[in-house]
């Protein structure tokens, strides 16, 4: 059997529009062939908007009711921990992994937990950490940088940067070639050109942008005017009213955003993403090369979005669309070839779908707990509705959305916040106190609830 060969790309941070194909505002050609040739995912949420809950949640399947890991803190993932990258690899695949993934601590010399990953299921390994944690992490990638001298001129920016403005605007210290996403793009592409093995491949390319900072290096720094930027969404009505949650905490703590502030911000942002896209395109080269890009199933996604302005907000923690709305591209042989290619899926689906999707498409089974469902019968019906709901998890709260109502519970379990997404997409009016909508809050916490309960893992099934 001539089974495909598998691509994961992942970037961090990047919100759901920032595509050609999805917003129109930033220049993708790499990543609009993927969703042309491909099913393109327009609802597609993520398990917790910030990275380490989100993260382990798509390696394990689980939510974070269910590991316990509803917010950024050093957390490693148990080496026994059962992952559908196992599961990849016991289908007879060679794994790899380049960039980051955050299943443990950003500490130390990651290449000293490199075992770990290969627990996870990832045979071959060059691991970076984040934009903020390669400042002081050991890698196969800061080591390079430390002996071009490049490293101390990357920790002083970095200090400069968050001591004087979160939100700073300007171009790395690195050289282009020497950029994180460029080293993580490169390496893959180095591996996939030299791969010679008789298994088929997996290679999972997770690069660190374009999470903030703001510092994409030239030429793509001054790629985007800012004046050619979407106006931001307004912020959301706040009035004055118990209970309250992390929107109202967030909204209330945000730096002052003059307008020029954050058009410089998305135009960077924007040059960060084009980046990562040429990236790709040397990636998807390289397989075209070998002769095996038709049969080659590429998935590509981001952990959580940055709000980058929106509603006053920058950064990530909060369950407005700007940071938990996050793209998804799934590009098969088949879909390839078929009339579904270009396909816009809008049913619901939750981010860490895509651990028991690539399981299903290498031909692999999961055997332990989880609660992530394929996305295959989407792939072959695209009219097919894959979730009624989705979920997503914060600091103790629950997010509900539909295609109509988007509703945040507080960590008392009271509803705060509600968005009727039909009439209000932008998500500016909170009608959460309207009498009108009392009955279907009511439902939509009920389903949460039942939700809570089916999605339980028993004792000694899986952590």
């Amino acid at each position: 059997m001539n089974r495909s060969n598998i691509v994961f790309i992942m970037t961090d941070q990047h919100r759901w529009d920032a595509l050609g194909c999805s917003g129109g505002w930033v220049n993708t050609p790499s990543l609009d062939r993927i969703a042309a040739e491909g099913i393109r995912f327009s609802n597609c949420v993520t398990n917790s908007p910030v990275c380490i809950p989100a993260r382990v949640s798509l390696a394990t399947g689980l939510y974070p009711h269910n590991t316990g890991i509803w917010q950024n803190l050093p957390h490693d993932m148990r080496a026994d921990a059962p992952t559908w990258m196992q599961a990849i690899r016991n289908a007879g695949y060679r794994t790899s992994l380049f960039g980051k993934t955050h299943l443990h601590r950003h500490e130390g010399d990651l290449r000293d937990r490199e075992h770990l990953l290969q627990a996870f299921g990832l045979d071959d390994v060059d691991e970076i950490g984040g934009p903020r944690a390669s400042a002081h992490v050991l890698s196969h990638m800061t080591e390079r940088w430390q002996q071009a001298g490049l490293w101390k001129a990357y920790q002083e920016d970095y200090r400069e940067r968050f001591a004087s403005k979160p939100h700073m605007v300007r171009p790395s210290v690195l050289p282009l070639e020497e950029y994180a996403d460029v080293y993580v793009g490169q390496r893959a592409k180095k591996y996939l050109q030299e791969y010679d093995r008789p298994e088929p491949w997996f290679c999972w390319v997770s690069f660190g942008g374009p999470h903030e900072p703001w510092d994409a290096p030239e030429p793509y720094a001054s790629m985007y005017d800012p004046s050619d930027m979407p106006k931001p969404t307004p912020k959301p009505e706040i009035q004055p009213r118990q209970p309250r949650g992390i929107l109202d905490r967030r909204i209330k703590n945000a730096p002052e955003l003059a307008a020029e502030d954050v058009a410089s911000m998305r135009a960077n942002y924007a040059g960060n993403v084009s980046l990562i896209d040429a990236q790709i395109g040397d990636i998807l080269r390289v397989i075209e090369e070998r002769g095996e890009l038709d049969n080659t199933v590429i998935v590509f996604s981001s952990d959580h979005g940055e709000m980058n302005g929106d509603h006053g907000l920058i950064y990530k923690e909060t369950f407005l669309n700007g940071a938990v709305c996050v793209p998804l591209l799934v590009r098969t042989p088949d879909t390839l070839k078929s009339n579904r290619s270009g396909t816009v899926a809008d049913c619901l689906t939750e981010w860490f779908d895509i651990g028991p999707t690539l399981v299903e498409l290498a031909g692999g089974t999961i055997a332990h707990t989880q609660f992530a469902q394929s996305l295959c019968p989407v792939i072959k019906f695209p009219g097919t509705e894959h979730r009624p709901f989705a979920i997503s998890q914060l600091k103790g709260e629950i997010m509900y959305m539909d295609k109509q109502w988007k509703l945040f519970v507080n960590k008392e379990g009271h509803p705060y916040c509600l968005f009727d997404l039909e009439r209000d997409p932008d998500e500016t009016r909170n009608i959460v106190d309207d009498q009108a909508t009392s009955r279907v809050q009511t439902q939509m916490r009920m389903r949460i609830q039942e939700h809570l309960v089916r999605s339980q893992v028993r004792q000694g099934e899986q952590q």
